[in-house]
C-alpha cells in the first residue's frame, strides 16, 4: 500500500531489501536439499552454516548453540517442554503475568492438563517485574523459569540475567522469550546463566516462518519435533533454506544497526510521545520509560476506545496496535495493562506505537497531525465521562 505510515513493528517488520536479495537464489537455482550427499545440496548446507554463525555473532553465542525453528512460538514450546522432560522430578514452572501468549498459554495448559504447579509473578504499575515475588517463587522443585527479555506491549525490559542466576542457584533451567529484544538491545550470552533464548525472524526484518532457539552447551535437551537428523538431531524436518539464509542476513543487518536503533529510532519515539502528551489531555505513557526498548511506546488515551482510535488512524494510512497482534479480536483489556493496574478507562484506550529503522520524521509528523483530532472527536461522543 502506498503512503502507509507503519508503526506496528512489534507485530511484524518489513523484510529488508538485503534480506530478500539473499533469499532469492535459494528459491530459484540453489534449491538442493542440504541433507543430500551430492555437491549441489552440500553447497546449500554451507549457507545454512554461515547463517548459523551470523546469528551466533548477534547473540554472543557459539554456532553449535543455535537451533533453527519455524517461529518464536515453536522456540518457546521447545525450551519449556525440554526443561520439563529433562527434569522429570520437578513439577513447577515459574513465569510472569505479562508474558506473550506463546509462553502464557502453554504454561497454563500444562497446569490444567498435567497438574504442574504454576506460579505467575506480578509486575508493578510501571510494568517492572516484582523481584521479591520472583525470588520467593523459584524453589528446588522448579524445573524452568520463563521470563521475557522485553515486553511486547510496553517495551519494558526485565532483569533476565539476574532472574537466570536465581534459577541456576536452585538447579532450575531458565528460558527467556527475547523475540522483541533481539536486534534492539545488545545481547551477549557468552558468560550468561541463561539456558534457553527464543527469537523470531519476522521481528527483525526477516520473513515470517523462521525463528531460532539458543540452547547453552551442556544443557540437557529433549527435541520437540522428532523424525530426521536435521539440526544435529535436535529439530527434525527439512530445512527451509531461503528463510534460514534470510535470518542470517537479517542478523548481520540488525547487529550493524544497533546504534541507530538506540539513537535515531529512540529519538523518533521520544518526539512522538512528547507531542502527543502535550496535545492530548488525559494521555499517559504506560511502562517504565527508563528501562524499555528504544522503539516502543504504549500510550493510554483515557475515556475512549483504542479500537476506535485504530480504525480512524487506519483511514489515514497509519498502522498501530492496541497490544499484541496475537490477541487481536479480544474485547478484553490487555492482560499486560491489567497486571500493571492500569485503570479500565485507560486500558481500553491504549495504543502501542512501535518503530523500526525504516521509519522517518515524516511518519511522526503524520501521526502528530492526525491523532489529536481523532482523540478530540472520540471524546465528544464518549460515554465514559470527560470530554
Amino acid at each position: 500500500m502506498p503512503n502507509v505510515v507503519y508503526l506496528d513493528n512489534n507485530a511484524t517488520t518489513a523484510v529488508a531489501p538485503e534480506v530478500l536479495e539473499a533469499m532469492l537464489p535459494y528459491l530459484r537455482e540453489s534449491y538442493g536439499n542440504p541433507s543430500s550427499i551430492h555437491t549441489f545440496g552440500g553447497l546449500v548446507m554451507n549457507r545454512i552454516s554461515e547463517a548459523r554463525e551470523a546469528l551466533a555473532r548477534l547473540l554472543g553465542a557459539h554456532p553449535s548453540e543455535i537451533i533453527f525453528t519455524s517461529c518464536g512460538t515453536e522456540s518457546d514450546s521447545t525450551a519449556i517442554l525440554s526443561a520439563l522432560a529433562t527434569l522429570p522430578d520437578r513439577r513447577h514452572v515459574v513465569t510472569t503475568r505479562v508474558e506473550h501468549p506463546a509462553v502464557r498459554t502453554l504454561c497454563r495448559h500444562l497446569h490444567d492438563t498435567q497438574g504442574l504447579r504454576l506460579t505467575e509473578v506480578g509486575v508493578d504499575h510501571q510494568g517492572r517485574l516484582d523481584m521479591d515475588q520472583y525470588r520467593a517463587a523459584v524453589d528446588d522443585e522448579t524445573a524452568v523459569a520463563s521470563v521475557m527479555w522485553a515486553n511486547n506491549e510496553t517495551g519494558v525490559i526485565f532483569p533476565v540475567e539476574e532472574c537466570a542466576a536465581i534459577a541456576r542457584d536452585h538447579g532450575a533451567l531458565f528460558h527467556t522469550d527475547a523475540v522483541q529484544a533481539v536486534g534492539k538491545v545488545p545481547i551477549n550470552l557468552a558468560n550468561s546463566a541463561i539456558d534457553f533464548l527464543s527469537l523470531s525472524g519476522h521481528k527483525l526484518h526477516a520473513p515470517k516462518g523462521v525463528g531460532a532457539l539458543f540452547v547453552r552447551r551442556g544443557t540437557r535437551f529433549s527435541p520437540f519435533l522428532l523424525g530426521g537428523h536435521q539440526e544435529s538431531n535436535r529439530r527434525a524436518g527439512t530445512e527451509a533454506v531461503p528463510n534460514l539464509v534470510a535470518l542470517g542476513r537479517a542478523a548481520d543487518l540488525v547487529l550493524a544497526n544497533l546504534d541507530k536503533e538506540n539513537t535515531a529510532v529512540a529519538a523518533l519515539r521520544d518526539r512522538l510521545e512528547r507531542e502527543l502528551l502535550a496535545r492530548c489531555p488525559d494521555a499517559k505513557v504506560n511502562g517504565d520509560s527508563a528501562h524499555r526498548l528504544p522503539n516502543t511506546t504504549n500510550i493510554s488515551f483515557e475515556f475512549i476506545e483504542g479500537e476506535a482510535i485504530l480504525l480512524l488512524l487506519d483511514q489515514h494510512g497509519i498502522c498501530a496496535s492496541s497490544g499484541s497482534a496475537c490477541t487481536t479480536g479480544s474485547l478484553e483489556p490487555s492482560h499486560v495493562l491489567r497486571a500493571m493496574g492500569v485503570p479500565f478507562t485507560a486500558a481500553h484506550g491504549s495504543i502501542r506505537f512501535s518503530f523500526s529503522i525504516y521509519n522517518t520524521a515524516a511518519d511522526v509528523d503524520k501521526v502528530i497531525e492526525v491523532l489529536p483530532g481523532i482523540v478530540r472527536r472520540l471524546r465528544e461522543i464518549s460515554p465514559f465521562g470527560r470530554k
